[in-house]
């Protein structure tokens, strides 16, 4: 945390019955994805992380997954059924059948 908020912002890709992909940001720097299964009273998560993270920065990161997505989805989710796995992963491209550009999610795009 700096300044006594997170410094990571996750920006909703996704969103199914399920399930759920979001971008994470630090300021203007994307950082990886996130995705979230929900699976009964258990949630999947994995960060595909594409930048390198201290150890405190990975911290801060799970926080801000906890205080900003599951929690709002089951406040009185059990810690121990949200179950996290982190990824080291590149991005090498995008695929898509539409005749349309895939417009790539910037920092301004909001939920």
């Amino acid at each position: 945390m700096e300044n006594g908020r997170n410094q990571f912002r996750l920006s909703r890709n996704v969103r199914t019955v399920s399930s759920e992909i979001f971008i994470i940001w630090d300021e203007e720097i994307r950082v990886g994805q996130l995705h979230l299964h929900y699976a009964h009273d258990t949630i999947h998560a994995a960060v595909l992380l594409e930048t390198d993270l201290s150890v405190k920065e990975e911290e801060d990161l799970l926080v801000a997954i906890d205080e900003d997505v599951v929690s709002s989805y089951l406040p009185s989710f059990e810690r121990e059924d949200l179950l996290i796995t982190l990824f080291r992963a590149e991005e090498l491209s995008s695929f898509s059948y539409s005749s349309q550009d895939i417009d790539p999610f910037g920092p301004e795009d909001e939920d």
